[in-house]
């Protein structure tokens, strides 16, 4: 129990200084607008946020006459030091894919606003976007324990939920072209989408956790090998991070959808297992907490019932999906755990089960205790 408080408390994600990095956003915007910018005190979500370094800040032209607040958010790749939870973030191709979305379907993608490669500017490559202004359920303390959602009326909810599936089924449903897909396609040409994706998962495992072997994150990938879906597909463009923790949303509406790094070319069963099994991994961590969470919220069915009504593809697969989902997540807390070794904020513990957060949660479904509908 002592280890699920200390996950809900603020975790270390940078090593850069934020009045150092001020100075050099405000050189940068200069040069890049052409005249003298002026640049609030950057500031960090406090809610959200453990891959890349998220920073927000307004920023206005300090010639008289035109006064007008760009409301920005920046993110840059992690330093070295910081323990990254990847080992690369291509900025550019989700500046790339974020664009894609705004200019080809309906969903609510803020505006992107510029993309610098060169690194010298502020110490790594970062992208800008527009802020905009909502709720996003946040990870810590979880939505499923405190906060706007837990308070929310059942149907505002249901709202809600409906309106994030329905971010799914708009990009699942779009007809981008092979050309456009072809920057997100998992690497390598000669198997299938998902058979390219899972081994590069393998290969992320291999990354993040080196020598050290996490057994049930191996039992995970030797489940998956083991209830292979028979005819996986159709391929289309996913969000990756498809969670409402990922989304703000304005009167339960999404007003912004955010996080793309993790896009990819992929059945969409991947994308809405992705979502059914974030909701549980946070439920999980309110009912450790002995609190009764928000049970009846993007369960499998309705999820899966709400997508059919708006696509008429019906979903497949979902317990390969679902565990694949927890697998990718699971190496991920595993890295953000070990990075917090690091920082000191907590011991390495005795298992190396226990770095993943969820381990019974995984346990419970290789078992086949998971709940099915």
């Amino acid at each position: 129990m002592q280890r699920q408080r200390g996950q809900a408390g603020r975790m270390r994600t940078s090593t850069r200084d934020l009045a150092e990095l001020r100075d050099r956003m405000r050189a940068w915007l200069s040069r890049r607008l052409g005249s003298p910018v002026e640049v609030s005190p950057l500031s960090r979500p406090a809610g959200n946020g453990l891959s890349s370094e998220t920073l927000i800040f307004d920023a206005r032209r300090a010639s008289p006459g035109d006064g007008r607040t760009m409301r920005c958010v920046a993110r840059m790749a992690p330093a070295s030091e910081a323990v990254p939870v990847f080992p690369s973030y291509d900025l550019g191709r989700q500046f790339e894919v974020m664009r894609l979305v705004g200019e080809r379907t309906a969903i609510a993608v803020p505006r992107t606003m510029w993309f610098e490669p060169d690194p010298e500017p502020m110490g790594a490559p970062f992208l800008v976007m527009e802020r905009l202004r909502g709720q996003v359920p946040p990870d810590m303390t979880p939505y499923t324990m405190a906060g706007w959602l837990l308070d929310a009326s059942p149907a505002d909810r249901e709202r809600l939920q409906r309106s994030s599936v329905e971010i799914l089924a708009r990009l699942h449903e779009t007809p981008f072209t092979a050309r456009e897909l072809r920057p997100f396609e998992p690497p390598g040409r000669d198997s299938s989408a998902l058979r390219r994706h899972v081994d590069d998962q393998r290969a992320y495992y291999e990354w993040a956790h080196g020598s050290l072997r996490i057994p049930v994150l191996e039992r995970a990938f030797d489940w998956l090998e083991e209830h292979w879906p028979d005819a996986p597909g159709p391929d289309v463009l996913n969000w990756g991070d498809a969670r409402i923790g990922n989304v703000m949303y304005r009167d339960f509406t999404p007003v912004a959808v955010l996080d793309w790094e993790m896009a990819a070319v992929l059945p969409r069963e991947a994308d809405l297992g992705w979502m059914i099994f974030l909701h549980r991994f946070f439920q999980d961590v309110a009912e450790m907490m002995g609190l009764p969470g928000l049970p009846g919220f993007m369960r499998r069915e309705d999820v899966c019932r709400a997508y059919r009504e708006m696509t008429g593809h019906t979903p497949r697969d979902l317990d390969f999906y679902e565990m694949y989902a927890a697998l990718r997540h699971g190496v991920i807390m595993a890295r953000v755990w070990r990075r917090r070794i690091h920082f000191g904020e907590q011991p390495m513990p005795g298992d190396p089960d226990d770095l993943v957060l969820h381990r019974a949660s995984i346990e419970r479904m290789l078992d086949g205790a998971r709940r099915r509908p």
